[in-house]
C-alpha cells in the first residue's frame, strides 16, 4: 500500500481574516511537498483550480518544481480538469515534469468539479460528457502510440504527429530498444 496526500492549494486566511498571497501558498506548498519526501510518503497529488481562493492553475508547474527539490515522492494532478484542457498540451506537459522527475509524474485526468474553467477556456458546459470523453480518447492514444492520427469535434485534427517529449517509461522503452538493435550490428 501507499500513503500520500492530495491537496487544493487553498488559500489560507489568518486571525485578522486575511487572506495570504498565492506567492506565499505556493512557496509553503513546495516546501510542503519536499517534507512529505523527507519522510517517506509515497504520493502527492495538487488540484487544478480557477478560482480566487485557490493559488494552483497549473498542476504541472507545481510539480515540476518539486521534482528539483525532492528525490522520491510521486508527484501528481489531483486532477488536472482534461474537459477543459488540450490533450496534447496536457500530456507535453506532464512528460516534461516526468522527465525532470525521473519517471515519478502521475497525471490524473478528470472532469473538474468547478466549472471556472469551462468559459475561462471558450467551453460550453452544455459539452460536458462530450468533452470530456473525446479528450481522454486522445490524452490514451498519445500516451500509446508515438505517431497520432486523429480527428474530433472540439479540437483540431491532428494528421501523423508526433508528440513531444514523452514520457519517462516510453523513453526508456524506446532507448531500449535502441540499444538492443545496436547490439545486435
Amino acid at each position: 500500500m501507499e500513503l500520500g496526500i492530495g491537496m487544493f492549494g487553498d488559500l489560507q486566511i489568518n486571525a485578522k481574516g486575511e487572506i495570504q498571497s498565492a506567492q506565499q501558498r505556493l512557496q509553503e506548498i513546495i516546501e510542503e511537498i519536499k517534507l512529505m519526501d523527507e519522510v517517506g510518503l509515497d504520493f502527492y497529488g495538487i488540484g487544478e483550480h480557477h478560482r480566487p481562493d485557490y493559488a494552483v492553475s497549473s498542476p504541472e508547474i507545481i510539480l515540476a518544481a518539486a521534482a528539483t527539490v525532492t528525490k522520491n515522492i510521486k508527484l501528481s494532478s489531483a486532477v488536472s480538469v482534461l474537459s477543459s484542457s488540450d490533450p496534447v498540451k496536457l500530456y507535453q506537459n506532464f512528460a516534461t515534469v516526468d522527465l525532470i522527475s525521473n519517471g515519478r509524474a502521475e497525471l490524473m485526468a478528470g472532469r473538474g468539479s468547478f466549472i471556472e474553467s469551462f468559459p475561462l477556456f471558450g467551453y460550453n458546459l452544455q459539452d460536458y460528457d462530450e468533452l470530456y470523453e473525446e479528450k481522454l480518447a486522445l490524452l490514451l492514444k498519445i500516451n500509446k502510440e508515438p505517431k497520432i492520427t486523429w480527428k474530433g469535434k472540439f479540437r483540431p485534427e491532428l494528421v501523423n504527429q508526433e508528440v513531444l517529449p514523452t514520457a519517462f517509461r516510453l523513453l526508456q522503452e524506446s532507448l531500449s530498444g535502441v540499444w538492443s538493435r545496436y547490439e545486435q550490428v
